[in-house]
């Protein structure tokens, strides 16, 4: 029987990966290892509980007790605390999602992948801080990275067998977020509850945020080049409102291939867990005559300076996607804290490469996770300041 582990279980990515489990028969059609999550210590045992699974662990250590009280007497063992969420990647797995959110994910996916089975990646971090620490890793154990973030599984699907060599360039779509049609003097106004509403995917606050501020698509941007070997003048976003056309792959010959689907999350994760078969989902299939119409605009990067600011991070490399990342959730948590306004986040972001970008060492890849973590620090910190 295949073994199954989730990273963030109890989050929205998590979640359908849970529930596709759930329908595929649970623990009748999968072991389940290990599932993690954070303070809903209910919905964290409740999932362990129903797939049997070995061990649950929260990451937070103060919570240990009230997931223990709520997993008495099923047999799942409960762990708490960042070493807990590293021990449980440690533990032989053939599948392993990681759909932690932030760069928080980046050590569980780390030690998962040299167990040597299947990462379906949905922490798009992880990438953006390490990519070639992760890639390094996967090639010493022999493991395997899928994409599960919707934009990056349509362009491995709409690739197939096709050699890079033949891609003029892919396009990745954004719905615009919330604030797509606000009148840019408007937006300095905004607030954390008005940021916080999808038009058409169902996420956590920081994704949808991160959605409504375009860093969530100046991040699979970079995910994109890390995930493909593409050069950054091959990777292209177009705002498409609907969020039916994931992502597109344009060739030499002129020709453009497109990956169409409804906005559920449980395509691009049950892609990855059948792959490299297909099987049926619970994704509703589209009727293209009941929509009418697609439609598409460039992006404004007056309104979304995060894209330009991913360019420049490609641009630079080494470190600048490790600071990047940390400077975005601190302005993100500065943001939901009340402490700045929706507008000054990629301001913060941009001061923060600028003040580090002098530093020994940022023109670098990272050597190791030492020095990833290290420059995660220092990049909060003056982003913090």
């Amino acid at each position: 029987m295949r073994r199954i582990s989730i990273f963030g279980a109890t989050g929205s990515v998590g979640a359908n990966g849970v529930d596709l489990i759930r329908r595929a028969g649970g623990p009748a059609a999968y072991q389940t290892v290990a599932l993690t999550g954070g303070r809903n210590i209910a919905r964290l045992a409740q999932m362990a509980r129903e797939l049997q699974a070995e061990v649950a662990v929260t990451a937070h250590p103060e919570l240990l007790d009230d997931l223990r009280d709520a997993l008495a007497g099923s047999g799942v063992e409960a762990a708490a605390g960042p070493q807990a969420l590293v021990e449980a990647a440690q533990r032989p797995a053939d599948w392993v999602l990681s759909a932690i959110v932030g760069a928080a994910g980046l050590v569980p996916g780390l030690t998962a992948l040299a167990q040597g089975g299947i990462l379906a990646l949905a922490n798009k971090e992880s990438l953006v801080c390490a990519g070639p620490l992760l890639r390094r890793a996967a090639k010493a154990s022999g493991a395997r990275i899928l994409p599960v973030d919707s934009e990056h599984s349509a362009i491995f699907q709409a690739l197939g067998q096709e050699n890079l060599e033949s891609v003029q360039d892919v396009t990745i779509t954004a719905s615009g977020g919330a604030f797509r049609d606000w009148p840019l003097e408007r937006l300095a106004a905004a607030t954390v509850a008005e940021a916080s509403t999808h038009p058409n995917w169902a996420m956590g606050q920081r994704i949808t945020i991160d959605s409504a501020s375009m860093f969530n698509k100046a991040m699979e941007v970079i995910e994109a080049r890390e995930f493909f070997s593409l050069r950054p003048d091959r990777i292209r976003v177009l705002v498409h409102p609907e969020s039916i056309i994931h992502a597109m792959v344009s060739h030499v010959d002129g020709g453009t291939i497109a990956h169409l689907g409804a906005p559920d999350m449980r395509h691009a994760i049950g892609y990855a867990l059948n792959w490299p078969r297909r099987a049926p989902l619970p994704v509703a299939p589209l009727d293209l005559a009941a929509l009418g119409s697609l439609t598409f605009r460039a992006p404004d990067e007056n309104r979304w300076p995060a894209l330009r600011l991913a360019r420049e991070v490609m641009a630079a490399g080494g470190m600048a996607g490790a600071v990047f990342n940390a400077a975005k959730e601190q302005a993100l948590d500065d943001f939901i804290g009340g402490r700045i306004g929706f507008t000054a986040m990629a301001p913060r972001v941009e001061m923060t490469l600028q003040a580090l970008s002098g530093r020994a060492g940022f023109g670098d890849d990272p050597a190791d996770l030492d020095t990833v973590l290290h420059w995660d620090r220092a990049a909060r910190k003056e982003a913090a300041a």
